[in-house]
Formats: structure tokens, sequence, C-alpha cells
């Protein structure tokens, strides 16, 4: 009687398919850039270009990695610190 699919009231149950986002190349490009400032957990929704001499003219609150990303001659690649050994510190 509940949820039953035969039932001419409820009908068949139509099942939508949920499509991941494709992200552009510029997007995956800006996402694995050492300059990117990430929304930070505190509340703050910002996410843009820190570099130097993109920041004053992109700005900080509607970057568009699609305008800046593609050819940037700024990007490196994020880096992952290395843990260093106890006996490398020389302190």
């Amino acid at each position: 009687m509940f949820d039953d699919p035969s039932d001419p009231i409820s009908g068949p149950s139509s099942v939508t398919s949920v499509e991941t986002p494709v992200t552009s190349a510029a997007v995956q490009r800006y996402h694995s850039c050492r300059w990117r400032k990430p929304p930070e957990p505190d509340g703050n929704a910002l996410d843009y270009c820190s570099h130097r001499d993109v920041q004053p003219m992109a700005g900080t609150t509607s970057f568009d990695p699609e305008a800046w990303c593609p050819d940037c001659l700024f990007y490196k690649v994020r880096r992952v610190p290395k843990k260093r050994p106890a006996e490398d510190y020389g302190y």
C-alpha cells in the first residue's frame, strides 16, 4: 500500500542521476597551484590567488580561474612539506 509502484496514484518513481560537475583545465590548474588561498574553515569563504602580482588586479572577492589560470606565468605546483628527522634540528 505504501510506496507500491503498481499503485496508479503513486506511479513509478523516477530515479534522477546526479552528475558530477566537470572541472575545466584552468580550475584544475588553479587547485594545484601554490598561490591558491583556499577557503578557511572559520567561515571565510574567499578562494583566490595570493600571488603578489595577480591579487591587486584580480581581487579576492570574485576571483575567476577561467580568466587568470590557463596561461598564468606565475604557476607553481603546490609542494608537500617533507617531514624532517629529529636529528636534523640543530638546536
